[in-house]
């Protein structure tokens, strides 16, 4: 479900109310663990927490216009996700985040980089919010640019 809301408080307030209490649940515990220097916003469709362009301006993919994702959260038709760009792009915090998953006693439903889940109970908050905490701006920036480098070679 891609959504036209310019605000997390409009997403939110587009949810059905079961949706709209464990996204917000989610999203408590993202903007609790979110290093500094991320900000919250709307992008594709999806709550966001991106790099600022007045802090990366190159953008993503070279988009002048489009900072750089870090994590975005969604209801989509059949689930609800979290969307990881350092999970997709640090393979030991990846294991780490697999075996953390796997020790909460929850059922990790997972693509490259989304964890789906269906009703909050599935999902270890406590993990989720220490993946967040992982990875500073800058290290971020950095692993994104060493990923586009290695594409180009």
């Amino acid at each position: 479900m891609h959504s036209r809301a310019s605000t997390p408080k409009e997403y939110l307030d587009e949810l059905p109310e079961e949706r709209r209490k464990a996204i917000s649940k989610v999203r408590s515990v993202i903007r609790k663990h979110l290093p500094k220097g991320y900000k919250e916003t709307m992008q594709y469709g999806m709550i966001s927490y991106v790099v600022p362009l007045s802090r990366y301006p190159d953008g993503y993919l070279k988009r002048k216009d489009e900072p750089l994702p870090y994590i975005s959260l969604a209801s989509q038709k059949n689930h609800m996700a979290v969307y990881f760009g350092n999970l997709y792009s640090e393979k030991e915090l990846l294991r780490w985040f697999e075996n953390a998953y796997e020790k909460a006693g929850k059922k990790l439903d997972m693509g490259k980089s989304c964890v789906r889940f269906k009703k909050l109970e599935n999902l270890p908050l406590d993990v989720i919010g220490k993946a967040v905490a992982a990875t500073s701006v800058d290290d971020f920036i950095s692993m994104y640019e060493d990923s586009r480098s290695k594409r180009k070679k």
